[in-house]
């Protein structure tokens, strides 16, 4: 009765231990790496003892003004006024939002940080800057509360135009497509 048996357990057996290791491969298939930043310049790297606390990517549009030229006179150039995006979880789903100015995360619990620039690195042409700020203390409780530092890595889009800023067209507003992912940190 045992030899019986034995032929029935062990295709059950090989059944259920394959099923196990099916889902572990699937589960291992869809969960997302943290962010590494080991392939970023230096000086936009996160110092240690701080963690990924959330991964976004930023979807929107940065707006600039033709103004006078600050640093030379009797120039024109295209001055950056500020951003509008929505900030996506890795999954596609909305989470925030990123305006300015001030250049300001926001959650969607209501949770908002600004932020103060330390460095920025470039990106591919045509692509704004990579960037490290250090947070401020949050406003509220909620995703944004506790952020130590964000960096804004890869980039796609958002530079100055490239139509001229002329004496003629001082005060014109151009609005410019970008995308960058804003990576969110916490003390470890």
């Amino acid at each position: 009765m045992i030899r019986s048996a034995l032929p029935l357990a062990l295709p059950l057996a090989l059944s259920l231990a394959l099923s196990g290791l099916l889902a572990a491969c699937a589960s291992s298939r869809m969960a997302t790496p943290m962010f590494d930043q080991a392939g970023l310049p230096a000086a936009v790297q996160v110092p240690a003892g701080h963690r990924v606390a959330l991964e976004t990517t930023g979807a929107g549009q940065i707006t600039y003004e033709c103004r006078a030229s600050a640093s030379q006179a009797g120039q024109q150039e295209w001055v950056f006024v500020g951003p509008d995006a929505r900030l996506l979880d890795r999954g596609g789903k909305v989470v925030g939002r990123y305006y300015g100015p001030p250049a300001t995360w926001e959650g969607l619990d209501g949770s908002r940080l600004t932020a103060t620039q330390l460095a920025v690195a470039p990106a591919a042409v045509g692509s704004i800057p990579l960037q490290l700020v250090k947070a401020n203390p949050a406003i509220g409780a909620g995703s944004m509360q506790g952020v130590s530092y964000i960096q804004r890595v890869a980039t796609r889009g958002g530079v100055a135009p490239a139509t001229p800023c002329t004496s003629a067209g001082l005060g014109a507003r151009q609005v410019v497509p970008y995308q960058a992912d804003y990576i969110f940190y916490k003390p470890a």
